[in-house]
């Protein structure tokens, strides 16, 4: 089944389950079979020539589902070793049904010794399921550990073990799978956070449970799609000239510090802006011209230069290479003070988060998650550990369009659904990556004139790039070459 758009917390989905119960009639022990089914479908797509799976069942409905493929995967001529890490007698309802008519089938249960994982050429991973908002038990910790050091393939069913289905960080311990298969609706802990990381490759079935359309069961998340560049971007009429794809002025460029606003500059045309000028302290306008003619090179003497400049521009970006001095303050004050849609980043961003927070809804804000503590007065690492939070504090007090920059960038606005991006790849941490952002950023936004649309689709082409060069190596993977290969993104 192709992978649903909308992404639900942990509490929405088991509001699902229980309206597919109450209202829709079906008994949950189909859905654990229905689950079972699916997991079974998938493990053998995953793994066609696989013969022995060793499944690790916990004590809750996860144990459940592992318990029905169990006895679905024997049945259908694999070898099963079903390893209780929970006594099975204390087993309840639905789970306690999986267990007995495994048992009735004939299918042994042995108690968990991380030596028997030896035995499946895939170990399952059926231990603790979305239902887990706290600490990992010391137990369930040690047997996450051993599934973790058996050097065998893991699939994990709904999510892995010990991740927090919200978050997407590991409650102490969690199991890191090579894919997922999750039921019903898809869980934003899986998509954000380290959740990627621990989860792998993703399945979905949604065990024929339709989401009501209703205000308690409004996704948390939406996955940003590539359709959506159509949308910003749509065919040119044959007739068009670069007067009909915008003009976007990108301020930055401090002393010494040519290089972050020529890649802004150089990703911006690439996207498709039809005119893009720089404007760079004067020192620089000789070395940006030389190597990327295209560009527009306006040399800033004074800020009293900027206000024509901003007249004729229908974009304005600001930031990158801007530094933090009082040339940068003056640069920032004069775009400020514009009504022109501004793209927000780097040092422009350092700059606010200094001078106290202001609110506009007409500008884009891309920070990085250290940018992002700055402008919220916390540290980086409690922006990381719940990035939706922040994300939501963000737009709250700046308002416009935030986009959250790292793994699973996220694009929020006030009374939308966020949005997410689950492409890119860890060879794009690498020094002016967030400059080609900026620019692609502000290049889409001078087309489309749609500030919600252009951050997502700048996101997502920037993300898609960066993996199209990543097919040659993540490690050296250089800013300059995702800034290339936006050409191609934005051409689908």
């Amino acid at each position: 089944m192709a992978l649903p758009v909308s992404l639900y917390s942990a509490a929405q989905v088991r509001a699902l389950d229980a309206h597919a119960i109450r209202d829709l009639g079906v008994p949950g022990y189909t859905l654990m079979k229905r689950a079972g089914e699916s997991a079974l479908r998938f493990l053998r797509t995953r793994w066609p020539t696989c013969h022995r799976i060793a499944i690790v069942c916990g004590g809750g409905n996860n144990g459940g589902d592992g318990y029905v493929l169990a006895r679905f995967a024997q049945a259908a001529g694999l070898r099963v070793a079903a390893l209780a890490a929970v006594p099975p007698e204390s087993l309840k309802g639905d789970a306690r049904q999986a267990y007995a008519d495994f048992a009735a089938s004939g299918g042994q249960v042995l108690a968990f010794d991380a030596d028997r994982l030896k035995d499946g050429e895939v170990l399952v991973d059926a231990v603790l399921g979305t239902g887990l908002h706290s600490a990992v038990r010391a137990d369930a910790a040690a047997v996450i550990g051993a599934i973790n050091a058996a050097s065998r393939p893991i699939f994990a069913l709904d999510v892995p073990s010990g991740l927090d289905s919200d978050t997407g960080e590991p409650l102490g311990a969690a199991v890191r799978a090579d894919c997922t298969v999750t039921f019903v609706a898809l869980k934003t802990g899986l998509y954000i956070g380290s959740g990627p990381e621990y989860a792998g490759a993703i399945f979905f079935d949604d065990l024929e449970v339709p989401v009501p359309s209703t205000p308690e069961f409004t996704p948390r998340l939406e996955r940003i799609i590539e359709a959506e560049i159509a949308a910003a971007l749509p065919r040119r009429a044959r007739a068009a000239h670069k007067g009909d794809f915008g003009r976007a002025l990108i301020v930055g460029g401090g002393a010494g510090m040519p290089g972050a606003v020529r890649l802004a500059g150089e990703a911006a045309l690439r996207v498709g802006a039809g005119l893009v000028t720089v404007a760079v302290a004067p020192e620089n306008v000789v070395a940006i011209a030389a190597g990327r003619p295209e560009l527009i090179c306006l040399s800033l003497t004074d800020a009293s230069v900027l206000p024509a400049a901003i007249e004729r521009a229908d974009v304005v970006a600001i930031g990158p290479g801007l530094g933090r001095g009082e040339w940068a303050s003056r640069m920032l004050e004069a775009v400020l003070r514009c009504d022109k849609p501004l793209v927000v980043d780097a040092d422009a961003l350092n700059l606010i988060a200094e001078q106290g927070p202001r609110r506009r809804d007409n500008w884009i804000l891309t920070p990085h998650p250290g940018e992002a503590a700055r402008l919220l007065g916390m540290r980086a690492s409690e922006i990381q550990r719940d990035r939706l939070v922040a994300l939501e504090r963000l737009v709250e007090r700046y308002g416009g369009v935030v986009v959250l920059k790292g793994a699973g960038t996220l694009v929020g606005s006030q009374n939308r659904i966020p949005g997410l991006c689950e492409r890119g790849n860890p060879g794009m941490a690498s020094a002016g990556m967030g400059d080609v952002l900026t620019g692609a950023t502000a290049g889409v936004l001078s087309q489309c004139g749609d500030l919600w649309l252009a951050a997502r689709v700048a996101v997502l082409v920037h993300a898609m790039s960066g993996d199209a060069v990543a097919r040659g190596g993540e490690r050296g993977l250089l800013a300059g070459d995702v800034a290339r290969e936006l050409r191609s993104c934005v051409n689908l």
